[in-house]
């Protein structure tokens, strides 16, 4: 356990995009649903996907699934409440092809995700006094299988969808703070960083900063790896909207967030 006072600062990850490349998992759950519920007729592209999540608000993938599919059929003139779509049944959709057909036992595309981090790197934050942990929008159990499955961490602090409101709402980042100072002994107002790679999620850091203003909270952007191989300028618009969201910096991938790079931002904040 950490001291206070070799305390530099706490970090909370996102999971999604900055953990794991959810390239060909989410956001092909996403695709597979929504031209599934438009019998076939639209299957949204990643920029379509990447356009949707941009306005902030849709961090919940069975909701930005719900709201391509309301968008494409009023396109086509048809009213939204005209449209026949039971957000349960478009869960267990989409559940069923990340998860796969058994809830219980992950087969789905869950078990394609390529790791963003390797354990080392957390290691080497906790070395330089960084506490860290995770606040995501996805499901424990998912959060879990990445965390503690593939990663192999033992417990780590983690808010997920079941514990908080989704983002941009800053709930589940004070959770996962309050959690990490009482695990490390921290003072109260140590410096925070939240890691993501949405503007749902810097959206959220600009809230805790309005809602908890003596306390110094820093977003960081991450480019996703759909982003990071696409086109140059595709890149370049991705950045700036996380910039123009609040991102105090964007990175090409989260391991370039160094215990170094942490304290420059903290000391230039």
């Amino acid at each position: 356990m950490e001291s206070t006072a070799d305390a530099a600062a706490i970090v909370v990850f996102d999971i999604d995009g900055v953990v794991r490349d959810v390239g060909g998992s989410y956001r092909r759950a996403i695709a597979d649903t929504v031209e599934h519920f438009t019998a076939n007729a639209y299957r949204p592209t990643p920029l379509d996907i990447d356009t949707l999540k941009s306005e902030g608000i849709w961090n919940n993938d069975w909701e930005a699934s719900q709201e391509l599919i309301y968008r494409h059929f009023s396109a086509q003139g048809q009213p939204r409440n005209q449209i026949n779509l039971d957000y349960k049944t478009l869960v267990d959709f989409f559940q069923s092809r990340y998860r796969g057909p058994d809830p219980n036992n992950m087969t789905g595309y869950i078990c394609q995700e390529p790791l963003l981090m390797p354990r080392t790197y957390l290691a080497s934050l906790t070395s330089a006094g960084i506490a860290w942990g995770f606040f995501s929008g996805a499901m424990r159990a998912e959060a879990t299988y990445i965390l503690e499955g593939a990663l192999g961490l033992s417990a780590p602090v983690l808010v997920a969808m079941e514990d908080a409101p989704g983002k941009p709402d800053p709930t589940g980042l004070f959770a996962a703070v309050a959690q990490l100072e009482q695990r490390h002994q921290y003072p109260e107002l140590t410096p925070v960083i939240y890691v993501g790679d949405t503007v749902a999620d810097i959206y959220a850091v600009g809230k805790a900063k309005e809602q908890q203003p003596q306390r110094c909270w820093l977003g960081v952007g991450v480019l996703p790896p759909h982003i990071q191989e696409a086109q140059p300028e595709r890149r370049a618009a991705y950045r700036e909207n996380l910039h123009k969201a609040g991102a105090i910096a964007v990175l090409d991938g989260v391991q370039e967030l160094t215990p170094g790079v942490i304290r420059e931002l903290i000391i230039s904040a």
